[in-house]
This record gives C-alpha cells, sequence and structure tokens, in this order.
C-alpha cells in the first residue's frame, strides 16, 4: 500500500472549527481591550494639567501684593485670584486657550487653612484643582500655600 498524505476532509473540518473558536476568543479579548484604551491617556493628560495649573497657582504670592484687581488670568497675582475659576477648554498661563483639550474641563477652589509646626501653626491656603476628562472622569490634586 502506499503510504498516504495530507487531509481528511473530516479533519479539516475539525481544524477549521478549532480555529474560528481560538480566533472569536481572541477577537472579543481585543475589542474589550481597545474599548478602554484611551482611559490611560485621558487620565495621564488630566493629571498634566492639573499639575500645570497647580503648579502656576502655588508659585503665586500668599496674599495680594496691591496690585490693581484683575478678572483675566494673566494678570492673577495672588492665590486667591484663582478661586472659583472655571475653565472650558482649558488655557495657559497667558490666556492663550489649548484647543486640543477642548473636552477637558478645570476648575480651582482655594479656601483657607493651617500647618501645624511644631507647637505652632502657620498660615496657609489649600488649593484643589478638579480636572474632568471628556468622558467625564473627575481627578483632584490639592496643595498648600503657606505665608512663608
Amino acid at each position: 500500500m502506499k503510504r498516504q498524505r495530507g487531509m481528511t476532509l473530516v479533519e479539516l473540518v475539525i481544524a477549521i472549527v478549532i480555529i474560528g473558536i481560538a480566533a472569536a476568543a481572541l477577537y472579543s479579548a481585543m475589542a474589550s481591550l481597545a474599548g478602554r484604551s484611551a482611559d490611560p491617556m485621558l487620565r495621564q493628560q488630566s493629571l498634566l494639567l492639573a499639575e500645570a495649573y497647580l503648579e502656576e497657582i502655588l508659585a503665586q504670592a500668599y496674599a495680594d501684593p496691591g496690585a490693581a484687581a484683575c478678572s483675566q488670568r494673566a494678570c492673577f497675582d495672588d492665590v486667591l485670584d484663582y478661586h472659583n475659576l472655571d475653565e472650558q477648554p482649558p488655557q495657559d498661563a497667558r490666556g492663550a486657550v489649548l484647543n486640543q483639550l477642548a473636552g477637558y474641563r478645570v476648575q480651582v477652589s482655594v479656601s483657607d487653612s493651617s500647618l501645624a509646626a511644631g507647637a505652632a501653626s502657620v498660615a496657609a491656603r489649600y488649593v484643589e484643582v478638579r480636572v474632568t476628562d471628556p468622558k467625564g472622569d473627575e481627578l483632584r490634586l490639592g496643595g498648600y500655600r503657606s505665608n512663608y
């Protein structure tokens, strides 16, 4: 007898069914991952925005240095000027709109606080920056500015 080579029709059908099941499982796993793939990017962008705003605010004077009041962010000169700031889309420190981040919203609140320094306490202001991404997830970042 001659030696057979190749596959029978039954073996071929079984191989196709097994490959089809494996492909369907792989596709459903990939679809699940693809649906959430933007989440880390949105979270990172929110964190960068919050850090930029917080750094800008904490670099300002604790109290008003006596300059005329201003309602534009470009001329804010103390921490309290940023209280109730609400920007959508976000802006840079000079007031230029960041159109690439139009889906994000930045809100700032400033409250009086005090920090314990041994037996004494130091006057401080707590600054909280809230960034809402296009999906509606909120990131909060806070810091203290003391009167030194």
